[in-house]
């Protein structure tokens, strides 16, 4: 790789240099002469310079990762006073398909206090050993704490690669893992891959879901990534073939300079993301009319209601109930979308659903791409009459 050298104390007019560039990339401040990031590595500037008051280097290469050192696949326990968050059990499903495409293991780590038995749960899934920190000092999440004990097991362990919930935990201790061994860590994947190498491949939306960017790391270990509750498939419970494995820490690594003086529980809300079946609104949805008409057939078929992005930014819904890229992932048995076009955005959210259903006006409308059933009519039309279908075949059946 190519560097820019720029020996200010040889240059005598740092302004008559900088216009050189034919990029406009050479700026001067207090007549000192730097490059800014429109710089092309042309080697201009180095030519014209005088005296070698420019230079252009080739770095050295870094040193290529000894990629044996780094075995098995490892999945970040989340959970809550000990109960296992869901997107633990997805991660070990995409681990262990992972694991058997390279000859690796699975690993868990599950780090907080009176966790042990909590943690056997795991061995019920196909998990080869479940490493665990049960500390008194881990009771509650702080960063620092977390961030020190992960650093300890990836020292100890070397797992080649390390998945984490994209959950609100998840989300502040998976980079502060990353920065500590200066790794990659790559956010909300939607896919994963493994290389015979073990060079993992992260695919993920980007530039707002134009594209699926794919990501490696191939010259450093661990490989990280986050991915979203309700992305990957989760295992069946199987016989118990791993083992528990007990790691403690000195209480100098978990000092922390935050003290937590109290706990208060959030009031549980109603989530979308484990809903089975969804009625879901779009910006065809114009009024307060159509809004509830989508509420009422949530109702009736006994599921819950969500909306897309733009309904949140108008303030028209709660984001909690805001399916894609930006807001909830969710694979209900049933979602019927009232008025949605279908952009990428929106689809990437929830094209995970056993059954597809669209209303919306416009014929020629992306979602009747993914649809697995499609009517082309007017919600208000449309909506009352599945309404009253559906109560008058509730009453054929006694109401059940």
């Amino acid at each position: 790789m190519k560097k820019l050298i720029i020996h200010n104390e040889k240059i005598s007019d740092p302004a008559e240099l900088a216009k050189v560039c034919p990029f406009g990339a050479l700026e001067v401040s207090d007549r000192k002469l730097s490059a800014n990031s429109a710089c092309r590595m042309c080697g201009v500037c180095a030519k014209r310079a005088k005296s070698d008051e420019i230079e252009i280097v080739e770095e050295a290469a870094a040193p290529a990762i000894d990629k044996s050192e780094w075995n098995g696949i490892c999945v970040y326990v989340e959970h809550i006073e000990g109960e296992i968050h869901p997107v633990t059990l997805e991660l070990i499903g995409k681990a262990r398909e992972l694991a058997d495409k390279i000859g690796h293991k699975v690993f868990c780590l599950m780090m907080g206090s009176g966790i042990t038995d909590n943690a056997k749960e795991l061995l019920n899934y196909p998990v080869d050993e479940v490493f665990v920190y049960d500390r008194e000092e881990l009771r509650d999440f702080r960063q620092e704490t977390y961030a020190a004990v992960f650093e300890d097991f990836v020292n100890r362990v070397k797992p080649s690669v390390i998945l984490v919930g994209a959950t609100t935990v998840g989300r502040q201790l998976a980079p502060r893992v990353a920065a500590r061994f200066r790794t990659g860590l790559t956010a909300d994947c939607t896919i994963l891959d493994i290389e015979e190498n073990t060079d993992l491949v992260q695919i993920r939306p980007a530039f707002g879901g134009n594209i699926m960017a794919q990501i490696a790391t191939p010259n450093n270990r661990p490989q990280m990534a986050t991915v979203r509750y309700k992305v990957m498939d989760a295992p069946k419970r199987c016989e118990p073939f791993g083992k528990l494995t007990a790691f403690d820490i000195s209480p100098e690594k978990l000092r922390s300079g935050v003290e937590i003086l109290s706990v208060e529980k959030k009031p549980k809300v109603e989530s979308i993301e484990n809903a089975e079946i969804i009625v879901a609104a779009g910006r065809g949805c114009k009024g307060a009319e159509e809004l509830e008409l989508v509420k009422r057939l949530a109702s009736a078929l006994g599921g819950t209601w969500a909306c897309t992005r733009p309904m949140v930014e108008s303030g028209r819904c709660p984001a909690n109930r805001q399916i894609g890229l930006s807001g909830r992932t969710v694979r209900p048995k049933l979602i019927i979308t009232c008025g949605i076009s279908g952009a990428v955005q929106f689809a990437a959210g929830m094209k995970g659903a056993d059954t597809i259903v669209a209303i919306n006006t416009d014929r020629s409308a992306p979602i009747f791409n993914i649809a697995h059933y499609g009517i082309v009519g007017d919600l208000t039309e449309i909506v009352p009459k599945l309404i009253e279908n559906i109560g008058r075949r509730d009453g054929d059946n006694g109401g059940n």
